[in-house]
């Protein structure tokens, strides 16, 4: 594991069963001061799902409850039955880059009966901690192929890249 306070909140959050951390780290988010144009537009945050039996064994998502608090500060709509898995994935936790994007390639969809309401719209997609984005960015490509305009990623964290110091 990583070295530092933020791993170690972001491990306790996925890992050890502590859901309310989620609340504070989605303050800390908030803090962010994003261009006018983007608060102005922004209309939901939508986490990224996560798989039913990493759900059912954890006990909630915690891309969800970043989410939650994430929609009440920000005053906007969460909307956590927009995107879907297509499919079920490998935990990341432990491949490469390459294996990253593959794994989870064609991995989500918008669901049906809420394209409409995501048509044209400049949604926030959020998660606890990108490592090489390939997650966020096959969310992403399905929240556009299902209609949305713009789609903004805010996480709590980044991992350390191969190189960092």
């Amino acid at each position: 594991m990583h070295q530092g306070s933020g791993a170690s909140i972001v491990h306790a959050l996925k890992y050890g069963g502590w859901h309310a951390v989620a609340a504070e780290m989605a303050d800390r988010i908030a803090r962010v001061d994003w261009p006018p144009d983007v608060r102005e537009e922004r209309v939901a945050v939508i986490p990224v799902p996560l798989a039913r039996s990493r759900e059912r064994d954890r006990g909630y998502n915690q891309s969800e409850r970043l989410a939650r608090t994430l929609a009440a500060r920000w005053r906007v709509a969460l909307w956590r039955d927009v995107l879907e898995r297509a499919r079920t994935t490998r935990t990341q936790t432990r491949l490469t880059p390459e294996e990253r994007l593959a794994n989870v390639s064609g991995a989500f969809r918008v669901a049906d009966a809420r394209r409409p309401a995501l048509r044209h719209a400049h949604v926030v997609l959020v998660d606890d901690v990108v490592t090489t984005a390939a997650t966020l960015n096959a969310c992403a490509a399905a929240l556009v192929a299902g209609g949305a305009r713009i789609v903004s990623y805010a996480t709590f964290g980044r991992a350390p890249a191969a190189g960092d110091r």
